[in-house]
């Protein structure tokens, strides 16, 4: 199963990719994000395999992480026209997934995120939710841009929340 979701962020795509990277921000905006700890390597750096729990409803799942790519690799003072990449391969729960994340400028004070999904699934269970719900992963990733968004701009930070 393949999507993509996008969103505009009305801040400079330098300082969404410091957000995006800094791993003291994730719990504002990743909604049932309940560790993310690096097993090897430094947070959020290419190679870094990183330990990741969610939890949604009572259902916690727990996968690793590992950063694929990472472009630039220094977040401060990046060159105008550059496109900024994070992409990731996550796996746990009988799943297998990839993100791919592009953050480019879509005016000075303004950020396009794109993000590329693409998920195999290996469990019974996990086959059967790819095959009768692909549109909840599609809603769910889009929800995660969104939350993003509002923390970014507003500062609101999903754990206030019951939803």
């Amino acid at each position: 199963m393949k999507y993509t979701n996008s969103i505009e962020i009305a801040l400079p795509r330098e300082r969404v990719a410091q957000l995006l990277a800094d791993p003291a921000q994730a719990p504002k905006w990743l909604r049932g994000l309940v560790l993310h700890e690096p097993l090897n390597g430094v947070h959020g750096q290419l190679g870094t395999k990183s330990r990741v729990v969610m939890q949604s409803g009572q259902r916690q799942m727990e996968c690793v992480e590992t950063i694929t790519r990472r472009e630039p690799a220094d977040l401060h003072e990046i060159p105008e026209g550059i496109v900024v990449h994070f992409d990731r391969e996550i796996v746990g729960g009988g799943m297998w997934s990839v993100v791919r994340d592009r953050l480019t400028e879509a005016g000075p004070e303004t950020t396009l995120w794109e993000s590329e999904s693409e998920y195999r699934f290996s469990g019974l269970l996990m086959r059967l939710m790819g095959l009768v719900m692909p549109g909840a992963f599609h809603k769910q990733s889009q929800q995660h841009m969104q939350d993003f968004k509002e923390f970014a701009e507003q500062g609101k930070d999903v754990r206030d929340g019951k939803d």
